[in-house]
């Protein structure tokens, strides 16, 4: 259900915008509010399924999750959608967390590898249908159909673990859940997202000064509670090892490239270049069949030649995806014009993708790898969330005219389209630098000491 809507929904959403006579603002909320309140929550979810049942909060997800999408689903107006979109957020952030922690805690050995495995499997085959699907349901019956296909897939997964799934719990986990620092990192991010689509509309608004203006101290008061939290959401003292916060860094640049870009390109092949809603979701398929099938190839240069080279050579090649994305005019078959961008993106993506997740590991002790692919998940989640209205801003600012993201403007589109490739190349080159000065050059140069702590690099 979640990697589904993640990418099944963007596809939708020029369909929608149609349909509901949306703006682009209502329409940005689609996506921002799901991916607000997952990224700002997902790590108390965890820590809640610790203390309260890892099953449990499972379910109230996957049924949180299920009622939100039949208010998606059944929504009069784009405004509902985004009310509905924003508590599926919550619903996944209760959700997503404790289904590999179910699995951790009821597999050991070689069994739970092969469980992660699975799980990581259904995800890339999960991730590769929900555009062609989302594009199909959108152009064959209706954008609605997108969130109601969630309602018998709740319904077994919550009839199968009544049945068959074990509770567990953490014995030792905190009484006292880090409330506080999920209040501070929802109002700081929230403040920071509404304030950027904001400065999308000229001229910006006082209000926009006044929510970044919130936005930082929230977020500095997130900060200054997590130091003094006995059980935080985020453990600071992690980010002592340089590699692990390179690592974040390289997350967070390289995820805003992809996430931000992801969400402007089904406007420009729906509204611009005139691709039917299922074609549009199957342009990207070469990226997702790529990452699938050298997955494992990827993930044995790490051991070979280390992490930092094919991070950098990965943020290149999608840097240059980014190019090749801009490249095109209006028309053009899409294996000239799009095909290639795509494979090359797939190529960059799987060159990063698990050695960056090795990285994460490798750069923390092993008793601390969980709140580190916590970490790394959220900042990616946020890397989208933030990006989507940062390059919103870049779009409207070079063409005004592609502030209806291509309708009855397919050239203004355009236009600001390759303005918003350009920034996300930009910020890939970023994240290549980024990964030439934190990340170790050689196997096993990780940060973690005989001991298992953390030692500064």
């Amino acid at each position: 259900m979640g990697f589904i809507d993640a990418t099944a929904v963007n596809v939708a959403l020029p369909v929608m915008q149609r349909d509901l006579h949306a703006g682009a603002v209502p329409l940005q909320w689609v996506v921002e509010g799901y991916t607000l309140f997952l990224s700002a929550l997902i790590l108390l979810g965890g820590a809640l399924g610790d203390r309260y049942g890892r099953r449990r909060l499972y379910m109230i997800g996957i049924a949180v999750f299920a009622v939100a999408s039949l208010g998606c689903a059944v929504a009069p107006t784009i405004e509902i959608v985004d009310v509905a979109r924003a508590l599926q957020g919550i619903g996944g952030a209760l959700a997503v967390p404790e289904s590999l922690a179910l699995l951790s805690a009821t597999f050991t050995g070689e069994a739970r590898g092969r469980a992660i495995g699975t799980w990581s499997g259904f995800a890339s085959i999960t991730s590769a249908v929900g555009p062609v699907l989302g594009g199909f349901l959108a152009e064959h019956a209706s954008w609605r159909w997108v969130f109601l296909i969630n309602l018998p897939l709740a319904v077994a997964v919550l009839a199968i673990c009544w049945r068959a799934v074990p509770e567990s719990s953490d014995p030792a986990a905190s009484h006292r859940p880090d409330v506080a620092g999920a209040l501070l990192a929802t109002g700081g991010l929230g403040a920071l997202t509404v304030a950027l689509v904001g400065a999308q509309i000229v001229p910006v608004q006082a209000r926009v000064w006044w929510l970044l203006a919130a936005a930082v101290a929230a977020l500095a008061g997130f900060v200054v509670v997590e130091r003094r939290e006995s059980a935080p959401m985020i453990p600071l003292h992690i980010f002592r090892s340089r590699a692990f916060t390179g690592a974040n860094l390289y997350t967070l640049f390289l995820y805003m490239a992809l996430g931000g870009s992801f969400y402007f390109i089904p406007y420009l092949l729906i509204n611009a270049q005139g691709y039917q809603p299922t074609a549009a979701g199957a342009a990207l398929l070469p990226f997702v069949a790529l990452n699938f099938s050298l997955a494992r190839w990827s993930g044995g240069l790490v051991a070979r030649i280390g992490a930092r080279t094919p991070l950098i050579v990965g943020a290149l090649l999608v840097a240059v995806a980014f190019g090749a994305f801009a490249r095109p005019g209006l028309g053009g078959s899409y294996w000239t014009t799009y095909f290639p961008a795509a494979v090359l993106l797939g190529l960059g993506g799987a060159c990063f993708i698990a050695p960056l997740t090795t990285t994460v590991f490798d750069t923390v002790s092993s008793t601390e790898s969980g709140i580190a692919s916590g970490i790394n998940n959220a900042v990616s989640r946020t890397a989208g969330l933030l990006a989507v209205a940062a390059f919103g801003i870049v779009l409207v600012r070079v063409a005004p005219g592609a502030a209806q993201l291509g309708l009855g403007a397919p050239l203004a589109y355009l236009t600001g389209f390759r303005a918003v490739m350009a920034c996300s190349a930009a910020v890939c080159l970023l994240a290549a630098l980024i990964a030439a000065l934190t990340i170790p050059g050689r196997p096993g140069a990780g940060p973690v000491g005989r001991s298992g702590s953390l030692t500064a690099r």
